[in-house]
């Protein structure tokens, strides 16, 4: 990844790494921080022809043989381990035979980091380096490692080959096993301020200005998040109305949603309705979104809805019935909001 291609706020986290010590970085935060894209922006500067050779590393420079092998994904010193679904998702090759079972219909892809791509990246790591700059391992999202992949990481993570690196990258990282969490340096992501957040959206992603503020609200000020949001189709408007539509509206209007994404908007309302509850400022609505909302609700209510969404979200990916889902969701979602009593309830 060149530095003018690198995102605004991940290049000031690469030069601060560059200048410490360790042979495994740990980069943990909520999603759409841009986790992965430090992950390679940091191979990239170690593995770079240029910056990687300098007495103080500086960011990769975009242009040397080793930075195009990088960034069409066939450098030989390079590892990233990623569970096949993300892989599928951000473009990466995957091996042949897990390939060749995908196209055959075998299986689906797996959410996990198998622990067999474990073992090869092992193996890998154990192997001389092509370049003469090392080798760099890159797992993401380290929170799918099952406790046998992770368990086969752990010597190799305490003790590599010299000249190996490993840059672990989670957006969970509760739920990464402690034995591995000691045995990296942590870096927390930095969050960027909105400013940059916006003209990052709307000058290089091209987001109209009249919806970057909106969703960049309604993924909790997470840039990448909020460029997702729009990819999927939504508006400054639609996510405006989402509280109205939901207690007012047709029901059908929600039939696109997955169940996923219906469950992570209505844990964004819970929470926010919570908040107003509270007195606190809410943090993916305005208050005037929130108005339609009766003010009856109260916190057993809430605290019963977020304990069910919760729950809901663990088989959303896998749902029985995907329609059926959203319909149990949508009326649980409108007994619980309009109290059972008011009009928008009793005609829904």
């Amino acid at each position: 990844m060149s530095t003018p291609d690198m995102l605004p706020w991940v290049l000031p986290q690469v030069r601060q790494l560059l200048g410490q010590q360790g042979h495994a970085w740990l980069l943990e935060g909520a999603s759409g921080l841009g986790q992965f894209d430090l992950a390679l922006a940091l191979a990239g500067a170690w593995l770079c022809e240029q910056a990687g050779r300098t007495e103080h590393p500086e960011p990769a420079c975009g242009h040397c043989a080793s930075c195009h092998a990088l960034s069409v994904h066939t450098h030989p010193d390079v590892l990233v381990l990623l569970s096949e679904v993300t892989a599928l998702a951000l473009g990466w090759p995957l091996d042949e035979k897990a390939q060749r079972e995908l196209d055959d219909k075998k299986r689906k892809p797996s959410k996990d980091i198998r622990v067999e791509a474990m073992r090869s990246a092992i193996d890998f790591a154990q192997r001389t380096d092509s370049r003469g700059q090392g080798k760099v391992i890159v797992i993401f999202p380290a929170e799918r490692m099952n406790t046998v992949t992770a368990n086969a990481l752990l010597k190799t993570l305490e003790e590599p080959a010299s000249g190996v690196r490993f840059v672990l990258a989670t957006e969970a990282a509760d739920k990464l096993l402690p034995t591995v969490r000691s045995r990296c340096l942590s870096h927390p992501m930095a969050w960027p301020d909105a400013d940059l957040c916006l003209a990052w959206l709307c000058q290089t992603r091209n987001l109209p200005a009249t919806d970057a503020p909106t969703l960049l609200r309604a993924a909790g000020g997470r840039p990448m998040d909020a460029l997702a949001l729009f990819e999927a189709g939504w508006r400054a408007q639609a996510w405006s109305q989402f509280p109205k539509r939901l207690l007012h509206g047709d029901p059908s209007s929600f039939a696109a949603e997955s169940p996923q994404a219906l469950i992570n908007s209505l844990q964004k309302l819970c929470h926010d309705l919570m908040c107003r509850l509270s007195g606190a400022p809410p943090r993916y609505f305005l208050l005037d979104e929130l108005a339609h909302v009766p003010t009856q609700v109260n916190w057993t209510d809430l605290a019963a809805w977020a304990k069910s969404l919760q729950q809901a979200r663990r088989t959303a990916d896998h749902p029985f019935n995907a329609g059926l889902m959203i319909e149990a969701l949508l009326t649980q979602a409108r007994r619980t909001l309009a109290c059972s009593g008011s009009p928008a309830f009793r005609h829904s």
